[in-house]
């Protein structure tokens, strides 16, 4: 996933100083689910984050997803309506997928947001491990959104 989000931001970095924005949150929320997940370099003693830590992925994973909902998905389908029938075709198609995805990053947040050290983290792994999926789903439908507006010139 940090590799797709490196290439992403190379290809499509520059265009516009939102979607820079937004790269860079992407790239900031998954630093941040690698720590969750304990991936290298960034293993857990215990297992286990703190549940400080999981506070602050669940407020840059809401970010993440509200900035690509509210400011780069608007304003992309708004261009691809305007410009092309090619880009506006791939959006309808990939929009309402990506809105699966953001579910599941909503019910992840609803679970953890709040979560205190007295709460016991039995689910954890298990929905972490499903989030991962659901990110790895929603990175590939961004790119191929971001793709097909790119081969209609929409970042011109």
């Amino acid at each position: 996933m940090l590799r797709r989000n490196e290439s992403a931001r190379q290809r499509w970095g520059g265009h516009h100083q939102s979607l820079d924005h937004w790269l860079e949150e992407r790239q900031e929320m998954l630093v941040q689910y690698c720590r969750m997940a304990g991936l290298p370099p960034y293993k857990s003693a215990d297992g286990l984050p703190s549940t400080t830590d999981i506070k602050a992925f669940c407020e840059v994973l809401v970010d993440y997803v509200s900035t690509g909902h509210f400011e780069i998905y608007e304003h992309l389908l708004t261009q691809a309506d305007v410009q092309s029938e090619t880009a506006r075709a791939t959006a309808v198609q990939v929009y309402p997928l990506i809105t699966v995805t953001t579910e599941r990053v909503l019910n992840f947040n609803d679970k953890y947001a709040e979560v205190n050290e007295n709460d016991p983290l039995r689910e954890f792994d298990n929905d972490l491990s499903a989030l991962g999926e659901a990110l790895e789903v929603r990175m590939e439908l961004e790119d191929r959104l971001l793709h097909a507006l790119e081969e209609q010139a929409v970042f011109a």
